[in-house]
């Protein structure tokens, strides 16, 4: 092809005029000119799924809590316009240290991250940011991470939305110990990432319940889980189903839903921050 010829080519090529979709709830997927619309359209409130990185059995990734929270998150962003933060998995996994692939950050880090990442967020005009839990051992360190926002003032909000206990009704689950990689979990992920569920390996270890500690149950202990759960495997994923995974994906859809309707409708939550913050310099001067 003559040279003229291929130059024409390339300048006809880059002048074509795409139509362009809507706006993506992905944050890396926006320009920075659709960032700012996305703002507006999204009333400033962001999603921030959180995961971790550990082992869930022998039939799961290691990024399952990541993957199934950011397929919940990006569902419901679709369905009620918000912004969702990339990939987030620094959090809470000491007790998983001794298994493969996970990566467990000092708790310092994991604050001190989280922190600078809502700051970051709400620099960008996220004056909503909502945590959206998806891994069991962030569920101590986000509510104390929600609680030190009022340290200082700041010109935003933090919720948290915890993970969901299992919803009532839908098909039958057929195991009680049912905690970690187990059958719910299992039934998630087959409609998540059923590419990366591999159930013929489900029953490759025990998930049973060691029991190995004697303490009354209001007694804490932080080596609880490994007593009980040493291969960090709790239940049976192989009894898990795409029509039960499709009942608890649904129910987690709609609570996410229904945090990011309330949060846009919040006009009350940075008013009484701001309150607090004022009060807080005089307390003296506080009335009883």
């Amino acid at each position: 092809m003559p040279r003229n010829l291929v130059a024409m080519v390339v300048l006809l090529w880059s002048s074509l005029s795409w139509p362009q979709s809507k706006l993506s709830v992905h944050w890396e997927e926006l320009t920075a000119a659709d960032f700012r619309t996305a703002i507006q359209q999204s009333q400033g409130t962001c999603l921030l799924p959180f995961g971790i990185l550990e082992k869930h059995g022998e039939h799961l990734p290691l990024g399952t809590d990541l993957l199934k929270v950011r397929y919940a998150a990006l569902r419901a962003a679709e369905q009620e316009y918000a912004i969702v933060f990339p990939e987030y998995y620094f959090g809470q996994i000491f007790e998983a240290q001794h298994e493969p692939g996970t990566i467990a950050y000092s708790s310092h880090l994991q604050l001190e991250l989280l922190q600078e990442t809502t700051d970051e967020m709400a620099r960008n005009g996220c004056q909503k940011v909502i945590i959206v839990n998806g891994h069991g051992g962030n569920e101590n360190l986000l509510p104390f991470f929600a609680q030190t926002q009022l340290e200082k003032p700041r010109d935003y909000v933090v919720y948290v939305l915890p993970i969901l206990g299992a919803p009532a009704g839908g098909p039958p689950k057929k195991t009680s110990v049912d905690m970690h990689a187990g059958e719910s979990e299992t039934s998630k992920m087959l409609i998540a990432r059923p590419d990366l569920v591999h159930l013929d390996r489900a029953n490759q270890e025990s998930g049973a319940d060691q029991a190995r500690l004697k303490l009354p149950d209001e007694l804490y202990t932080a080596i609880w889980w490994y007593a009980r759960f040493p291969y960090h495997y709790a239940g049976d994923g192989s009894a898990a189903t795409r029509e039960r995974g499709q009942f608890e994906m649904d129910d987690w859809n709609q609570a996410i839903i229904r945090a990011i309707r309330a949060v846009k409708a919040d006009q009350t939550s940075l008013q009484l921050q701001n309150e607090f913050f004022e009060k807080a310099k005089h307390p003296l001067d506080t009335r009883p």
